[in-house]
């Protein structure tokens, strides 16, 4: 894709997104949100590849399907209240508006567009798909976290942790395991969602960091299988240490950047009474460790098979990434930052 091509496609990605985020009436946040899917879809495609035509196709049914459900509820709910303010719907349209953007957002049980899109896409699309796509419907569901109902919250968000470790285990394809990561990282946040709006945003600028530092890395690696990754040591040794601590970022270990979301939301479970839930989460989320340190062991302590003829990748002088460097000390040395994140 030309660059003035993709230049106009990236800025209409920011003019969606800022829309939804300003706006405070319905029809305005649909506008943004679709502004949003119609620019990604020819960043998706601009690798001419049938698995390409294939994620995107299934990406724009999938997000025309929330759209119009979220549209059809946003309909109900001016009939009913005579308002399309986004802070005021009616009990009739939260449930179905909620469901909408959880699909589009990726959360179990609506999740099985989400492998399979980025699995078919690059990794730099996948990025944007990870990261930026989530914002406008993780903001809106923000916005309506006062009336959302909290027995759907829960139950989406136990089954998102429950689907993210366990569709992981039995895969291969970086890409498809970073999908159902992302599931079950927003499974974490939803289920917060009602109870604190506050640790929630917290919760998902984390994930955020985490998953841009993750696929920035992978990027510059060129790794999309495990077995890539782990010859990946003879490319770029320091990368590859980082990416490693990344993913146990990823699993909440301490001391590292991704525990304070699992702890704080842990610790408002259990001060909501809620510790029958809280101890299922701990114990769905071992599903999810298992396989960070799965891919952490593959990249330390393995090498791929190689046939005696197999030519290894010899190491290269690597010119410095500034970004990748950033995200990925954000993504590991956050914890002493806590508190004062939380109080801004």
């Amino acid at each position: 894709m030309n660059p003035p091509a993709l230049t106009m496609f990236l800025i209409s990605l920011a003019i969606g997104t800022t829309i939804t985020l300003s706006s405070h009436h319905w029809l305005l946040a649909w506008i943004g949100l679709e502004i949003n899917t119609l620019a990604l879809l020819p960043i998706m495609t601009k690798t001419p590849h049938p698995r390409a035509i294939e994620a995107a196709t299934k990406y724009f049914l999938t997000q025309a399907a929330a759209s119009a459900l979220m549209l059809f509820s946003c309909l109900i709910s001016a009939l009913q209240a005579g308002e399309w303010d986004i802070d005021t719907p009616p009990e009739l349209t939260v449930n179905p508006l909620s469901l909408a953007l959880m699909m589009k957002l990726g959360l179990a049980p609506l999740h099985f567009w989400l492998p399979e899109v980025l699995q078919g896409i690059p990794l730099s699309t996948g990025l944007i798909l990870s990261t930026w796509q989530k914002i406008p419907p993780m903001i809106l569901l923000l916005q309506t976290s006062h009336n959302i109902n909290l027995s759907l919250a829960v139950t989406v968000g136990l089954t998102s942790v429950l689907i993210g470790g366990w569709g992981g285990i039995g895969q291969t394809q970086l890409r498809k395991i970073m999908a159902f990561s992302s599931i079950g990282h927003l499974g974490w946040i939803i289920l917060i969602l009602k109870l604190n709006p506050q640790l929630s945003l917290f919760s998902f600028i984390l994930y955020i960091v985490m998953t841009t530092a993750t696929f920035l890395s992978l990027i510059i690696l060129s790794t999309t299988k495990m077995y890539q990754i782990s010859i990946s040591w003879t490319k770029n040794p320091a990368l590859t240490t980082t990416v490693m601590i990344t993913l146990l970022s990823l699993a909440g270990l301490p001391p590292l950047t991704g525990f304070p979301p699992k702890l704080l939301i842990i610790l408002e479970l259990v001060k909501q009474n809620m510790t029958i839930l809280a101890t299922l989460v701990m114990l769905a989320s071992l599903l999810a460790l298992f396989f960070y340190l799965r891919l952490t062991y593959i990249i330390t302590l393995t090498l791929a098979p190689n046939i005696y003829s197999s030519v290894t990748t010899w190491r290269a002088t690597t010119k410095p990434h500034l970004t990748a460097a950033i995200m990925n000390i954000l993504a590991l040395a956050l914890l002493p930052l806590t508190p004062t994140i939380l109080l801004v």
